[in-house]
Formats: structure tokens, C-alpha cells, sequence
């Protein structure tokens, strides 16, 4: 299995440029070819807010530049030979020597990512040197102040004193900028969004399919719990790279998997998969199906009509209450590892991998297989 690619810069540049055009995260991450996740996280880090571009002064070394340094030493060329191949003063190249190991260590990559960080000059934050007014700030968004509102505030009651004023946006970014670490984290729940960081202007909320009429776990017959009775399911998707996904669903009683293939994970793609799979088990075996609060399931009342089974769903953030289906989507790991695309699974592929699986014993069956038990229960 390949590892996937770093993010490089031109990938960042896209999240960016496509971030302050309002287009959704999902949509970033099919363009850059990585999760919505790793979108997230990155613009999580950030604040919603892009990093000011660094560049270098024109006057100072480049890489290439070193690159003949480095190539000057190994030939034992003097400093004043190198440094007039460079045109540079021969005191330039003596002190970039020395700032980096002499002679015998010189590395011009290691030179170079050196200076590239000797060179950074941070700006001192306003909130993080006047602890007055940073003190002031974190009281005022405890109360539920909002930024502008408090930089109004501060503007009329000291009008005088320059120190004790501060922009709204400055707040913003102390607030979501990880980096810089001025204001508390929980003072994001005391704004009204209760967003964790910047949206364009241009940003547009998604419209959230939401599972509608859904019947909680909790109204679930009790027969179902004890796995007494077979025909009761379990079921969720496994994700891959290049939003790719599978869906498994578990028998409860004799951990039997079946594995869908299926083009991607809104609702009207994974519910007519599923229910073509679904109906083709004895009436003995159709009775529920539990999933998670995952809105791939929200028509859920298209899948009960066309195969009869009730559909339960988990409260958020359970994923115990389907811990059969948990416990089976991590044996899965080992045919369909994290970071490999599912997309290139035909259903005929998935039918092997899902029978190699069920004729595996299984400890908790008392190490018969799961196709073992199932022939036991259809007798």
C-alpha cells in the first residue's frame, strides 16, 4: 500500500483560493484528492484565515548560491574565489559559512531551511503584550459580547487610550488562530455562531439532509439486545481515499457480513444499493437494521417500504450502540486498508472478500464461522 502524498503547497493554495470562494470542504477535498477530513483540520489550524505569504528579501542568498558555496568548499576554493564566482562580498559568504558549521559541516539544504527560519519575525500580538486589555476582552466574550461590540465598546469608553483598543477582527483571529494562543479556546462557545473558525464571506451552510422520523435505538424491542432472534442488522460505511466508501451491515446473532458496493455515500445512492442487497435474504433474516446518525441513511423510509426491515438509528456520537458492526469494520482493515481507494472493489470482489471473512471462526461464536452459525440458524 502507497502512503498518500504530503500536502504541498500548491494543494494549500487551493483549499485557500477555493475556502474564500464559499466552496464546501467536500468539494475542496475531491479536488486536492484528500479527505474532507484533512480539509478541516488544516483550516481548523488556521482559523479559517490564510497565513501571510513569506518571501525573501532579493539581496539574500538563494539555495543556488549555497548550492555553489557548498560546491566551492568541496574543491577548496579559498572564500574570496567563491565569493567572487558569486559576486558577493567575500565577508557575506565567510559569515554564511560560519553560521552554519564551518567548513566541514556546511550543507547547503541545511544552510538554506536555517535561514529560512532564522528569518521569521513575528509580529507581537496586541492581546498577548497588554494583559490589561486581553484580561478585559476575555471578560467581555464571557458575557457573550461579541467581538465588534466589544471593539465599539472599548473605543467609546477610552477614547484616549490608544493601548486599550483593539478591532473586532483582531479579536477573531486571537480567538481562532491556534498559533497564537491569546484567548481561551472555550471562549468560542460564547460566540453566537459557534463556529471554531473564519468562513468566507461568500460561504454558504450546507443544507444538512436530516434524517427525518427517524426511530431512536432506544424504542428498539428488547428481543433484539439479547440477539435471541437472527435477522437483525447492523450497518455503516467505511471510507476509503478519493471519497470512496463500501457499505457493511452484520448480522447481529452469527456476525454474518454482507458488503455493498456503492458510488458514494449520499442517500440516494446508498439506500437503493443496500435495499437491492437486503432483499435478496430469506424473510427469516429481514427484521432490522441498526445504523448510525449518518444522513447516507436518511430516506430510510424508501428502505423500509422496499424491503420490510425497521431501521433504528444510534444516538450521536455512539458508536458502541453497533459495536458488532464496529468490531467487524476493523476486521476489514486488514483486506481494505486506511488510505486505499474502495471505488476500484467490483460487487464481485467485495462477495470474496465478505465470504473469506465469514468463514473465519470467531472467538465470541465459540470459534465457529459466522457462515457456520448462519447455516445452523436457517435450519
Amino acid at each position: 500500500m502507497t502512503k498518500p502524498l504530503p500536502m504541498d503547497e500548491q494543494k494549500k493554495s487551493v483549499i485557500w483560493r477555493e475556502w474564500e470562494r464559499g466552496t464546501p470542504m467536500a468539494n475542496i477535498a475531491r479536488v486536492i484528492d484528500k479527505p474532507p477530513a484533512t480539509v478541516f483540520s488544516y483550516l481548523q489550524y488556521h482559523g479559517g484565515i490564510r497565513p501571510r505569504h513569506r518571501f525573501r528579501r532579493t539581496e539574500a542568498l538563494s539555495l543556488e548560491e549555497r548550492e555553489e558555496i557548498s560546491r566551492g568548499i568541496s574543491h577548496g576554493y579559498s572564500i574570496r574565489f567563491i565569493a567572487s564566482i558569486l559576486c558577493r562580498s567575500p565577508s557575506t559568504v565567510s559569515r554564511e559559512i560560519n553560521k552554519n558549521g564551518g567548513r566541514n559541516l556546511y550543507r547547503a539544504i541545511i544552510a538554506d531551511k536555517f535561514a529560512w527560519c532564522r528569518g521569521q519575525r513575528p509580529k507581537p500580538f496586541l492581546l498577548g503584550e497588554n494583559a490589561m486589555l486581553r484580561d478585559l476582552v476575555d471578560a467581555k466574550l464571557s458575557e457573550d459580547w461579541s467581538p465588534e461590540q466589544i471593539a465599539g465598546w472599548l473605543k467609546l469608553t477610552y477614547p484616549d487610550t490608544k493601548g486599550m483598543r483593539v478591532s473586532h477582527e483582531t479579536i477573531y483571529k486571537s480567538l481562532f488562530v491556534q498559533t497564537r494562543g491569546v484567548l481561551r479556546k472555550e471562549l468560542h462557545n460564547h460566540l453566537r455562531s459557534k463556529r471554531k473558525f473564519r468562513h468566507a464571506k461568500a460561504h454558504k451552510p450546507g443544507s444538512g439532509q436530516q434524517i427525518v422520523e427517524g426511530v431512536s435505538i432506544r424504542e428498539r424491542p428488547a428481543a433484539i439486545d439479547d440477539r435471541a432472534v437472527p435477522g437483525h442488522w447492523e450497518g455503516d460505511l467505511i471510507c476509503g481515499s478519493k471519497n470512496s466508501y463500501i457499505i457493511t451491515v452484520v448480522e447481529r446473532q452469527t456476525r454474518f457480513t454482507l458488503l455493498v458496493k456503492v458510488d458514494g455515500k449520499k442517500t440516494d445512492t446508498v439506500v437503493p444499493a443496500l435495499a437491492r442487497q437486503m432483499t435478496k435474504l430469506p424473510r427469516q433474516l429481514k427484521q432490522s437494521l441498526t445504523w448510525d446518525r449518518g444522513t447516507e441513511l436518511a430516506s430510510h423510509q424508501k428502505f423500509t417500504v422496499a424491503t420490510d426491515i425497521d431501521v433504528y438509528f444510534c444516538d450521536p456520537s455512539s458508536p458502541w450502540q453497533r459495536g458488532t458492526n464496529e468490531n467487524t469494520n476493523g476486521l476489514l482493515r486488514q483486506y481494505f486498508p486506511k488510505g486505499s481507494c474502495l471505488s476500484n472493489y467490483s460487487q464481485e470482489q467485495l462477495d470474496e472478500v465478505a465470504n473469506q471473512l465469514n468463514n473465519r471462526p470467531r472467538k465470541t461464536l465459540g470459534f465457529l464461522t459466522p457462515a457456520c452459525k448462519l447455516e445452523q440458524v436457517l435450519q
